[in-house]
Formats: C-alpha cells, sequence, structure tokens
C-alpha cells in the first residue's frame, strides 16, 4: 500500500509540474551496462584461416539527444569497451593470442517514445546506424592497428522520470559490426596489421542502464 501510495504521488506531482514547465528540448544520456561475447572467424583453406572470440564486458557511453516532439528524438551517441580477443590463427603452424581490443561506436539513433497513462513510466525503442571503430594491439610483438566499419543497432527499453528533467534509464542493445564493409580485421605474428581478413558480423547483445538529464 505504501509503495502504491507513493507511485501515486509521484505521478500527480510529476502531471502538475509538467503543466507548469515548457518541455525540455535536449536530453543528456549517460550509460554503463554488459555485453556478451560473439565469436567471428575466416577459413580459406587448411593453412589459411582463423577464429576468435571478441569477450563481453563492461561497456560505457554518452549521448545528446533532440526531442522531436514528446514521442519522437533524434540521438547522437557514442560507446565504448576495451576488451581481449583470444584468437587462434595459422601462420607457420597454428598460435594462440589474445589480442587487445578497443571497440568504439559513433552512432546516430531515432528513438520512439510510448506514452502511457503514468508519465513516470515511459518505454522507447530505437534504431542505430553509425560506425564501429576497432583498436586492435598485438601483445607478442607491440604493433597496433585499427579498422573502421558499418555499424548498425536495435535497442529497447524504458524511462523511470523521477522529474520532468531527470529520469533513470534501463535497455537492453543488439549491436552489429559488418565485417564485409570495408574490409576485415586483421591478426597475425606479423602484427595486426598482417594477416587473415574475415568477414563473419560481429553481433553484441548487451543491457545497460543510465541516467536521463532533460534542458
Amino acid at each position: 500500500m505504501k509503495l502504491l501510495f507513493l507511485v501515486t504521488m509521484l505521478t500527480i506531482s510529476m502531471q502538475i509540474v509538467t503543466a507548469q514547465q515548457p518541455s525540455p528540448k535536449f536530453r543528456i544520456n549517460a550509460l554503463a551496462g554488459y555485453v556478451f561475447d560473439d565469436s567471428f572467424d575466416s577459413y580459406y583453406d587448411a593453412n589459411s584461416y582463423y577464429d576468435g572470440t571478441l569477450n563481453g564486458g563492461f561497456q560505457w557511453g554518452v549521448g545528446l539527444e533532440y526531442l522531436l516532439r514528446e514521442q519522437y528524438g533524434l540521438e547522437v551517441l557514442y560507446l565504448r569497451q576495451d576488451t581481449k580477443a583470444p584468437v587462434t590463427y595459422f601462420q607457420n603452424g597454428v598460435k594462440n593470442t589474445d589480442f587487445d581490443v578497443a571497440v568504439n561506436y559513433i552512432l546516430a539513433a531515432g528513438n520512439r517514445y510510448f506514452r502511457l497513462s503514468s508519465p513516470v513510466v515511459v518505454p522507447f525503442g530505437g534504431i542505430m546506424l553509425g560506425a564501429a571503430i576497432f583498436d586492435i594491439k598485438n601483445p607478442d610483438n607491440g604493433r597496433n592497428s585499427n579498422a573502421t566499419k558499418f555499424a548498425w543497432g536495435v535497442r529497447g527499453g524504458t524511462n523511470i522520470n523521477v522529474s520532468p528533467r531527470f529520469a533513470f534509464k534501463l535497455q537492453a542493445q543488439l549491436l552489429s559490426a559488418v565485417q564485409g564493409a570495408g574490409g576485415g580485421l586483421y591478426f597475425g605474428t606479423g602484427g595486426v596489421s598482417t594477416g587473415l581478413t574475415t568477414y563473419s558480423s560481429i553481433l553484441q547483445f548487451g543491457f545497460n542502464g543510465g541516467i536521463a538529464v532533460s534542458f
């Protein structure tokens, strides 16, 4: 009963305050969460192949969103994950290396909000398009390389409004870096800039949460 009373009072308070204030036009979203493992591979023949895993781990990000109307928003966001990629490959014999990988997503997103009778809980869904930038280091020789891929994503979740200008955000998302676009990632003992090319797209599913501040 106490919880129901608090939710009811919060809903009434938000309706009163919202009616007294102009609608905000911008929102800053700050996120942190976890993305899961995904495997990748490339096979040409018995002497030319590799397969590996992009390990899951902590991911953080920030976005700036322009609110077109109450139901729609356009957002530019940046997401980053620092992780490992254990890879088995053939280069003068079978070899194994744990590469250091930084995954940077730069994305434009379209968001659709679904207004309920209560202004406290606002579900949303969105589509993201942009680029995934991979910075790769071979710890065996210290060499570095990078690759930029076309990226897309989808997400869904909810904003939990504490006030008209502050909310907690919970969401699930799926991100993909399309390997066939612009070549592949490179792994090998000659450095990450030499070796084999993979064309299996990387899919990263994850959950994250954060805050949203409107102004």
